[in-house]
């Protein structure tokens, strides 16, 4: 079953609260705070029946709201008859045996939400297991709040041979089977994860790779679509990309590169979610370039913004240059909006993945990052080189040819990648009286670093955002 089929399957949807705090110096406001959870019920199934915000100091130990609100969520619940109230905070296990016993409702927390969606979108094999894996750790340490009996349930009492002995409780038995499935699982994921931390590097040995990134739902699988041939499932929901997909994009001039459409962040990601994910994040990791997408159109958009830079900080993708792009600007209520990002990031490039504005502008800037700094050259060969002479003739812009004898001089411009492809091809290549592969440092220097290329700088000041991160869609 495709995913387009199983986002048309109608399902009985439950009946939710929604629950948001505002707590001292936490950069996003409750509306926003509560649009964003109200997206993400929306994204599981749920249909939101009512909201409940509350201004607190710091949160109440024992049930994170304070005993008025709580009572107030109670009348809210049994009001709107909900079956299900969601906090867009993580909750102790005691916190949540808590409100369930107090509201009689069935009370999830911000990242066993996130959990249940990537649960439902996982469609691979790889998926599956990571979402498992991240399901089964954010469990674990919760099962003793499952269990309010903890009795002892074999040995103790004399039943049969092998039965005897000092006993156990069923939370070890449950702990020890976590535990088990946990290592079975891991062991698998690795096989996988080795296996494509393998075929990244073997793939940007001989390609020059580009990453999608940025917020879910920022349009990342739609822009990968209009630029490659497709096939990215896109859709209005987050999350709608959990495996990364990666295509073909023609830049013109005969130049290439491979296009990665990742899986989308999103702020207090569940850590859990990013560790197991890592075989997945290992397309970001190991990308050339990045595209950090961006929607504009959202109001929240520069804490996302802020929110993305800083996860690529933690899962390492911190080294290569950044390309800030700026998407769904057919959609801004005002055209002016565009102008403040432009006015704190001059080199952004705004575009629309739905009427492609600006990417024929994007093609040029990737192409500059594949080949590297152009430089116009005289470039001399033997015409008997007609792998290295039609290299030239397909892949850069020739001005003038001048024949002499067994020779051509091809006028041209060439980046540092062409080059390091043209001498692979033949290395009797020569720009005026050297050879090429003598004068390529002069020309292209190595020394360059990423802050000096890069369009985005890779390290910042960020806000505290609630990021739990160790290192995924829409798009």
């Amino acid at each position: 079953m495709s995913q387009q089929q199983r986002e048309q399957i109608k399902v009985a949807k439950e009946r939710a609260v929604l629950v948001a705090v505002r707590l001292p110096r936490d950069p996003v406001d409750l509306e926003d705070r509560l649009k964003e959870l109200h997206s993400l019920a929306d994204t599981a199934g749920a249909e939101v029946v009512g909201m409940l915000t509350q201004r607190l100091y710091k949160p109440v130990g024992r049930t994170f709201l304070g005993k008025g609100k709580v009572e107030e969520l109670g009348q809210l619940v049994e009001m709107v008859k909900a079956g299900i109230v969601i906090f867009d905070h993580d909750l102790t296990p005691a916190q949540i045996r808590n409100l369930e016993q107090l509201l009689s409702v069935k009370v999830l927390d911000r990242s066993e939400l996130i959990l249940d969606i990537f649960a439902r979108r996982a469609t691979t094999h790889a998926a599956r297991l990571q979402v498992e894996i991240a399901q089964l750790e954010y469990t674990y340490p919760r099962l003793r709040a499952m269990w309010d009996h903890l009795g002892q349930v074999t040995g103790g009492a004399p039943i049969g041979i092998g039965t005897r002995g000092p006993g156990e409780q069923q939370l070890e038995i449950d702990r020890r089977l976590v535990q088990r499935r946990l290592k079975r699982l891991q062991n698998e994921l690795d096989g996988i994860h080795a296996r494509k931390a393998r075929e990244v590097t073997h793939r940007n040995e001989d390609h020059y790779t580009v990453g999608l990134v940025g917020y879910t739902n920022a349009g990342k699988s739609s822009l990968f679509n209009r630029l490659t041939t497709g096939g990215a499932f896109a859709h209005d929901k987050l999350f709608a990309t959990l495996s990364t997909r990666v295509e073909q994009w023609s830049l013109g001039d005969g130049n290439s590169v491979l296009l990665s459409d990742t899986v989308g962040f999103i702020r207090n990601l569940p850590h859990h979610l990013v560790a197991s994910f890592r075989s997945t994040l290992e397309e970001t990791v190991q990308c050339s370039l990045l595209l950090v997408m961006v929607d504009v159109s959202d109001p929240t958009s520069h804490q996302q913004f802020d929110s993305v830079l800083q996860t690529l900080d933690k899962i390492g993708a911190a080294d290569q240059p950044r390309q800030l792009v700026l998407n769904k600007v057919d959609q801004l209520e005002r055209s002016d909006d565009i102008l403040l990002w432009l006015a704190e990031h001059p080199d952004a490039l705004p575009v629309s993945a739905e009427t492609g504005e600006g990417l024929d502008r994007l093609a040029e800037i990737v192409r500059d990052f594949s080949i590297g700094p152009p430089r116009s050259l005289e470039v001399t060969l033997a015409t008997a080189d007609s792998r290295a002479v039609n290299f030239l003739e397909r892949r850069t812009p020739v001005t003038h040819r001048d024949y002499a004898g067994h020779t051509v001089t091809i006028h041209t411009t060439l980046g540092a990648r062409q080059a390091m492809q043209l001498l692979s091809l033949s290395r009797g290549i020569r720009v005026g009286d050297e050879l090429l592969a003598d004068v390529r440092e002069s020309l292209w220097p190595s020394s360059k670093t990423v802050n000096d290329t890069c369009r985005i700088p890779p390290h910042r000041l960020y806000p505290s955002d609630g990021w739990q991160t160790d290192g995924a869609s829409d798009g």
